[in-house]
């Protein structure tokens, strides 16, 4: 089964085939770094992480661009994001910048999301997009209006392709105040009259000013990746205006298609309800990661499908915890008894199932990313080698080390959430010694010949969750919900 992509540009699901064989350009609406990442975040780059981890598991070269914006991005009132923060902090803008951006990256490498290839800012980026700006002027899809530019959307007959939006049907004020010196309220800016006491301004042949939220995206994503690139990423929320806004001004510069494929991530609400500051109903990366594991967190934003909408509550990230604990747990077991396995060929029966297990995996993964059907395949496998290691007696160590390959491939490489060896924390160092001395004491208890005693130890920690197993030299222990 080859891979196919649900792509919202065509409403359809179509066979991926790259522009140039073997290889993939992708790009991604990244953060805008004013304030602490979100679960929000988390939701939809986890879920780009899967789908560029996957697409190099099929060997495609993928180059992964995700922009940071730090300029540009105004609040429906028309201030910048960035300078509000900076207002409200008594920072410089590059300060509050520097700090979101080490904090987004930190979150993000907590969360185990690789890190893009390129990761350009859009202060970086002036001169590329004021020659953009300049094209769009020469060719008249822009004007000129008071030391700003903005783009004239009934120049692009295709404006609102994407979103499904109608250009006539848009009410005036809408969603900002509508300017006077627009043409028609729908045009959007691609360049902005910095006013006497904003700070971020450069010179431009417009007078001193900032470029617009939209027009970053496409002269970035130009840059790195060309006129017509492969795949580009985001949340659905950013539908309308950014991403249709994207499609207009480079489709119109360039003559050329943007991106071929489109792909964005379903909304996250918190507790049911959309997420919102005025609300006080935010939760940052940094407060979950404190409550649970980031294997637990990737294991929730897996649990649905990438276009879906996903409920975040303590119930359903729980509940992933536990299926990932499961699963974990029977990794953990294959390692250890990997220690002092016997030398030996994978069992033949083994390498079938683990091969059927590779196929239905990929063919979930290959009917538009559907990481949920295949971490339940991954799910699947973990009963059978549980009841394989645990009625089955001590495995070879050809069997055992063809098991841990697949979970690191499929679990770890694809979704990210198996590690390649237990990172332990303070406290989880200190649950393990916890819980070595228990054995150790029941194992003297039944040196003493004390069977009650050591029947109590061994229910004890069942109850809590770890399982004892005897035999002839040690006893082991292992974590099973």
């Amino acid at each position: 089964m080859t891979l196919k992509i649900y792509n919202v540009l065509t409403r359809d699901k179509e066979e991926f085939v790259p522009l140039q064989e073997g290889k993939v350009n992708m790009y991604v609406c990244g953060p805008t770094v004013y304030d602490y990442p979100h679960v929000g975040h988390a939701k939809t780059y986890v879920a780009f992480d899967v789908v560029v981890r996957y697409l190099r598991y099929l060997g495609y070269d993928v180059l992964y661009v995700q922009n940071i914006t730090d300029v540009g991005h105004l609040l429906d009132g028309g201030e910048d994001r960035v300078l509000r923060k900076a207002r409200q902090t008594s920072s410089l803008p590059m300060q509050i910048v520097e700090k979101y951006t080490r904090i987004y990256f930190d979150n993000m490498d907590a969360l185990n999301v690789l890190r893009p290839d390129i990761s350009p800012r859009a202060s970086g980026h002036v001169p590329e997009q004021i020659e953009m700006i300049k094209i769009l002027l020469q060719k008249e899809n822009a004007y000129e209006a008071n030391g700003s530019v903005y783009f004239d959307v009934s120049s692009y007959d295709e404006y609102g392709k994407l979103s499904g939006r109608v250009v006539d049907e848009q009410e005036e004020g809408a969603r900002v105040a509508v300017l006077e010196e627009k043409r028609h309220p729908a045009d959007f800016a691609l360049w902005k009259r910095a006013e006497p006491e904003h700070i971020l301004r450069w010179p431009s042949p417009w007078g001193e000013g900032f470029p617009g939220w939209h027009i970053e995206c496409s002269a970035m994503s130009r840059k790195y990746l060309g006129e017509t690139f492969d795949i580009h990423g985001g949340g659905i929320d950013n539908i309308f205006p950014h991403n249709e806004c994207e499609i207009a001004q480079s489709e119109a510069a360039h003559d050329a298609p943007f991106a071929r494929y489109w792909m964005l991530t379903g909304s996250l609400t918190l507790d049911s309800v959309k997420m919102s500051k005025s609300l006080g109903n935010t939760l940052t990366v940094d407060e979950a990661l404190e409550r649970w594991r980031p294997e637990a967190i990737r294991a929730f934003v897996l649990s649905s499908h990438y276009r879906s909408p996903i409920d975040f509550s303590d119930d359903a990230v729980n509940a992933a915890e536990k299926g990932w604990q499961r699963l974990w747990s029977v990794v953990q077991l294959v390692r250890m008894q990997l220690l002092s396995a016997s030398a030996g060929e994978a069992d033949d029966d083994v390498l079938a199932l683990l091969e059927d297990t590779r196929v239905r995996f990929e063919e979930k993964m290959n009917d538009d990313f559907n990481a949920p059907a295949a971490l339940g395949v991954l799910q699947e496998l973990t009963r059978e080698v549980n009841t394989l290691i645990n009625e089955g007696g001590p495995q070879s160590t050809g069997t055992l080390q063809a098991i841990d390959a697949l979970y690191r491939r499929l679990g770890g490489d694809v979704l990210g959430i198996i590690p390649d060896r237990e990172e332990k924390t303070a406290n989880a160092e200190r649950e393990d010694g916890l819980i070595r001395l228990l054995v150790n004491l029941r194992s003297q208890a039944r040196a003493n010949r004390d069977w009650a005693k050591a029947d109590q130890i061994r229910k004890q920690l069942g109850d809590l969750g770890v399982e004892l197993e005897d035999r002839a030299d040690e006893t082991v222990w292992k974590i099973v919900n």
